[in-house]
């Protein structure tokens, strides 16, 4: 088992920055593809990044101005969001996977940390 623990949402202005903290437990993440996913008020969750020992990837409506990264040691994986948009306001989510990076078929999920992006 995996237990995941967002951290570091909130408000911020439009061209603001946030980073999120994803801490996980029970296993070693190293092991693990991580990843963030997002959802809006009535959207569906979609994918925004992910990494793992094989690499990284990110949606191509974060390129450019989000950016993940872990701390084995911490067990602790973080999205770092600068150049935040309204349209990113939406629940994050971590999850975990065993092996590769992937955009989908996470096992694990944390709780979710809200993001508001004000114009």
């Amino acid at each position: 088992q995996v237990q995941l623990v967002e951290s570091g949402g909130g408000l911020v202005q439009a061209g603001g920055s946030l980073r999120l903290s994803c801490a996980a437990s029970g296993r070693i993440i190293s092991n693990y593809a991580m990843g963030w996913f997002r959802q809006a008020p009535g959207k569906e969750r979609e994918f925004v990044a992910a990494i793992s020992w094989s690499g990284t990837i990110l949606s191509d409506s974060v390129k450019g101005r989000f950016t993940i990264s872990r701390d084995t040691a911490k067990n602790t994986v973080y999205l770092q969001m600068n150049s935040l948009k309204p349209e990113d306001t939406a629940v994050y989510y971590c999850a975990a996977r065993p092996g590769a990076v992937s955009r989908a078929n996470y096992n694990y999920w944390g709780q979710g940390t809200q993001v508001t992006v004000s114009s």
